[in-house]
C-alpha cells in the first residue's frame, strides 16, 4: 500500500503521485475519475469500473479492499490521535503505511525499527516537529 497526500484531485497531482510512486508496469483501476487518466504519462496501464454513486457504488467487488483499507484507516488514526491535524498528515499516513505493509511480519518489527533507530542520526527538536510539507 502506498499512502500520499496529494494537492487535490488534479490531473497534475496524479501525474506526479504516480512518477514518484507507482511502477511503470502496474495496472491502475480506478472509477472513472477523469484526472486518474494522468496515471497512463507515468507508463501504468489504466483500466475504469463505473460504480455509480450511493451506498451500492461502496459496496461494488471491485474496490472493496479499498474501502475497507480506507476505513481502517480512518479507524486507526481517529482511535490512536485526539486531534488530527492537516500539517501532520503524511506522518500519519506514513504511519500507517509502515504498519500495514509489514503486517504478516510481526515479528521483524521490533528489530527492523532498532535498525533503523540505530543508523538515523539525530534530528534537532526544532526540525523534528516541523511539518512534512517544509521538508
Amino acid at each position: 500500500m502506498k499512502l500520499r497526500r496529494v494537492a487535490g484531485f488534479r490531473s497534475a497531482s496524479i501525474a506526479t503521485f504516480a512518477r514518484q510512486s507507482l511502477d511503470p508496469a502496474c495496472a491502475v483501476v480506478s472509477d472513472g475519475l477523469a484526472c486518474f487518466n494522468a496515471v497512463t504519462g507515468a507508463g501504468c496501464d489504466h483500466a475504469i469500473v463505473k460504480t455509480g454513486s450511493g451506498p451500492s457504488a461502496a459496496k461494488a467487488p471491485t474496490f472493496k479492499w479499498v474501502n475497507t483499507a480506507l476505513g481502517n484507516i480512518k479507524a486507526a488514526i481517529a482511535g490512536t490521535y485526539r486531534s488530527i491535524s492537516p500539517k501532520h498528515v503524511p506522518r500519519y499516513l506514513a504511519e500507517f503505511e509502515y504498519r500495514f505493509n509489514r503486517r504478516y511480519d510481526l515479528a521483524a518489527m521490533i528489530p527492523r525499527l532498532t535498525w533503523a533507530s540505530v543508523r538515523t542520526p539525530p534530528m534537532p527538536y526544532r526540525l523534528l516537529k516541523l511539518a512534512e510539507v517544509y521538508a
